[in-house]
Order: structure tokens, then C-alpha cells, then sequence
């Protein structure tokens, strides 16, 4: 029997909720992944720069504008507007011009989750399955927020661990 509390980090569990989304949106399990990943990626250089842990890139305008236009599309997952390209095996998020492979993205998981991840998986399937996937599209981060790790808002929280009740994620289901 798992635990029904975890102590994890926020990006982990951004991942894996921004990707248990994304299936719930249509998304193939490997196209989800990446696109999770990208969402959790996002978030991260956003809460960074706001922090001062990450210092922006200056923008070079005659570099963007001799930018050709590519296949480059946008994927909205949790509020969060994703870069993605199709490619042979499906979508995928798109970080510095590269794609985002579903593999590493299921290891990342499996190493912070632990054998927790099956179990956490599930919970937060069940939670994206009681939401139509057009109101699951409105509210996904709404419900993150709910349910994430408490970590301090600060620079002292960036990285670091925080409790995650199972039964939470369960109850804001049955609260909609």
C-alpha cells in the first residue's frame, strides 16, 4: 500500500498532471508526455525570472527577424501556451528548438515518484475524468494549485520538497 502523503517537489508533479491533462484533452500517453514536460519546463523559467534565478535573454531583433516561419505551432495545457511540432511519432513539445521525447520525460517521473507514481497517476486521472475536457481546459491549473506541494514562495523554495496528500487530489473531484 502507498502512502497516501508524498514528499515531492513541484515540477514532478506539474509534469505529470500538465501530461495526465493533456490525455484527458485527446493527447496520445507519449504526446502528453512531452507536452507535460513543456508545460512544467515553462513554468519553471517564468517562476525563475520572477525569482532572479533566471535572467532573461536579451532579444536580438535582427536575429528574430530573419527567422523563417516553421511548423512550430502552439498546444494550450494548463493555461500555459506550449511550442510544439507534429513529428513521425505524434506531438511534441518543442524546448530550444528541439523536441521533447516522451522516455526521458517517464524516467524523470518514475525517478522522483518513486513507487508512488502508479498510484498518484491514478488519482490524478481520476480527477481530470471528472471534469468535461472543456472545463478540465479552463480549471487544470486552478486544480494544480489546490493540490501541489507547500513550498515557500521564495528563492528558499525553488527545488524544494514539500507534502502532497493523495486524498486531497481525490477530494477536489467530488468538489466540482
Amino acid at each position: 500500500m502507498t502512502k497516501r502523503k508524498i514528499q515531492i517537489n513541484r515540477a514532478p508533479v506539474l509534469t505529470l498532471w500538465a501530461a495526465v491533462v493533456a490525455e484527458r484533452l485527446g493527447f496520445a500517453k507519449d504526446e502528453a508526455l512531452s507536452l507535460g514536460k513543456g508545460v512544467a519546463g515553462m513554468t519553471a523559467q517564468s517562476k525563475g525570472r520572477r525569482l532572479g534565478i533566471y535572467k532573461p535573454a536579451p532579444v536580438e531583433i535582427k536575429k528574430a527577424r530573419a527567422k523563417k516561419p516553421t511548423e512550430e505551432f502552439l498546444v494550450e495545457v494548463c493555461g500555459r501556451p506550449v511550442p510544439a511540432v507534429n513529428t513521425p511519432q505524434g506531438v511534441r513539445a518543442v524546448n530550444k528548438g528541439k523536441s521533447v521525447e516522451p522516455e526521458p520525460v517517464e524516467r524523470y517521473l518514475e525517478s522522483k515518484f518513486g513507487e508512488a507514481l502508479e498510484p498518484v497517476r491514478q488519482e490524478m486521472r481520476a480527477l481530470a475524468k471528472a471534469f468535461k475536457p472543456e472545463q478540465l481546459a479552463t480549471t487544470a491549473f486552478r486544480l494544480y494549485e489546490e493540490f501541489r506541494p507547500v513550498v515557500p514562495e521564495d528563492a528558499t523554495g525553488w527545488g524544494a520538497k514539500g507534502e502532497m496528500d493523495l486524498n486531497q487530489i481525490r477530494s477536489l473531484g467530488t468538489k466540482k
